[in-house]
């Protein structure tokens, strides 16, 4: 059996640099954007289908799963394979599966592509930051995870504005079809330029009992979350059984990978401390803010009239300063703290959040642009340092493995952040609600007055008068919970500050021991 050692490769160079950067780049944000794009075509896709709405979530669901399944055994695969083959590999098959998805005839079909798709796309994301890593100078690491962070965020932000005028002008499939070229392209010049660099491999035995339990509480955890608003949660019998069953096989496998010699899943990467502080800061953090991302555009369509396309848009401004602002920080952190530079972008995030938590459903366009187009500095800010944190002091050979299992929980706790915005914010809207319509009642001469306007005014009947300014204490009630989600948000953001400093300093971007990986 070979012994893993660090690979002795020497950093790319010039123009080859420049190409290698922009074809693994093109790999992640091919693979990111396929998390959101398609959430604004279900309705489509289910007409087309001849599927209920319901039915054709399942779309999101089952790559949810899959893609959440694969993501921690980046490590292992990579012993097992080599990261060139693998990365190549799983972009070729990623390529392959988004025109099986555009060419489904019918739901099953789709649903096969979109698991093969889920699959593949899980070892995307930690490898092509490994590879990055191994391809830059020791002292520019930080630039190269700046540089990854622009694919990485600005990916979901695109999706669903970019999806919804896809769809609007052309047809769901080409949601899929987009992928086909950036992937063909970013596989054969991965291929040519990497291929001779290949990782030293391990023919580690296969964890079959550890795959088994993975696959087992991620797959029942990740339906429970996506489906449990739908079947009104525990008082669904399906729902508990799922819970049940991610519980105790997540128990169990927890035991057995701290127990087994050779694990599919390296738990023991929480024993350090940069690990443990660095993966559950960034992971709070995007499952708060990949929440609100979710609730914001669907407030906006629901209670504020706009578009798809519309509330993409305003959305979109988001990636501005994330652009802008990923190089710079790339350059400031070799010469800084990253605790500093996270520490900043929490705070950041807070004012953000309480900028909206005042929203009111007379708002215009640009006090929602606004905060959005703030959002992007605290985006650049906290990816880049807490990657680094991450992954600093981790032997080159780790690097996948670390950037996997990291990569893991912080997706893992966005679908979590989604379904736990989602639930709070149904549960503030009915409470909002029901404390509103406490005094709207024949008694109140004021509830009269009202309704007595609204008959005159518009020449309605009594019923027709009530059921209008129900929907208008709806609509209040739903503002009123989404600005307490805001709020709460914003003190999340100030909680988990502590977290960044338990980690030790990582100066020079905390990549840099990482980035020996050449």
């Amino acid at each position: 059996m070979a012994t893993q050692q660090p690979a002795s490769h020497p950093p790319l160079q010039g123009g080859e640099l420049v190409l290698a950067t922009v074809a693994v780049a093109l790999a992640t944000f091919m693979n990111v954007l396929d998390t959101s794009i398609a959430n604004v075509a279900i309705p489509t896709i289910s007409g087309n289908l001849g599927v209920s709405i319901d039915e054709g979530t399942w779309v999101i669901t089952v790559f949810a799963a899959a893609n959440a399944v694969s993501i921690p055994l980046t490590g292992w695969l990579t012993q097992r394979l080599g990261q060139i083959k693998l990365f190549v590999g799983a972009v070729a098959l990623f390529t392959l599966a988004s025109f099986l998805c555009g060419i489904a005839p019918n739901l099953p079909i789709l649903l096969f592509a979109r698991v093969l798709q889920g699959v593949v796309a899980g070892p995307l994301i930690p490898m092509s930051q490994a590879i990055l890593l191994g391809s830059w100078p020791k002292e520019k690491s930080s630039m190269a995870l700046a540089l990854w962070a622009m694919t990485a965020t600005v990916g979901p932000i695109a999706g669903p504005s970019l999806g919804g005028w896809i769809t609007d002008r052309y047809s769901w499939s080409w949601i899929f079809y987009i992928n086909i070229p950036v992937g063909i392209f970013a596989a054969l010049v991965s291929w040519k330029i990497y291929r001779k660099r290949e990782s030293v491999t391990r023919k580690l035995p296969i964890d079959l009992v550890g795959l088994v339990l993975l696959v087992t509480w991620v797959g029942a955890l990740q339906i429970m979350l996506d489906k449990g608003r739908d079947l009104d949660w525990f008082n669904s019998g399906v729902i508990v059984g799922l819970g049940v069953t991610a519980i105790v096989s997540f128990v169990f496998f927890v035991i057995w990978e701290l127990t087994e010699e050779h694990p599919i899943v390296d738990l023991r990467l929480f024993g350090q401390r940069n690990f443990l502080g660095g993966t559950i800061a960034i992971s709070i953090a995007y499952g708060v803010f990949f929440g609100n991302l979710v609730l914001l555009p669907q407030w906006m369509q629901e209670y504020l009239n706009y578009r798809s396309v519309d509330a993409g848009m305003a959305i979109a401004p988001l990636g501005i300063f994330a652009l802008i602002l990923s190089p710079v920080v790339g350059k400031l952190l070799p010469k800084s703290d990253a605790r500093i530079i996270a520490t900043v972008a929490f705070l950041t995030f807070a004012g953000v959040f309480y900028m909206r938590a005042d929203y009111v459903l007379e708002i215009d366009t640009w006090h929602l642009v606004l905060p959005t187009l703030l959002q992007g500095i605290p985006m650049a800010l906290f990816f880049i340092p807490l990657t680094a944190i991450i992954l600093s002091g981790q032997p080159p050979h780790k690097v996948p493995a670390a950037a996997g299992l990291s990569n893991f929980v912080r997706v893992f706790c966005g679908a979590v952040g989604t379904s736990i915005a989602g639930t709070v914010w149904n549960n503030r809207t009915i409470l909002h609600h029901e404390r509103l319509t406490e005094v709207a009642n024949g008694d109140n001469p004021l509830f009269a007055h009202q309704i007595d306007l609204i008959r005159s005014l518009l020449h309605v009947d009594t019923s027709t008068a009530n059921t209008m300014f129900d929907s208008v204490v709806n609509a209040q009630a739903a503002m009123m919970g989404l600005d307490d989600i805001f709020f709460v948000s914003a003190i999340i953001f100030l909680m988990i500050i502590p977290l960044i400093w338990i980690t030790r300093p990582a100066k020079g971007g905390g990549g840099a021991d990482a980035a020996s990986a050449h």
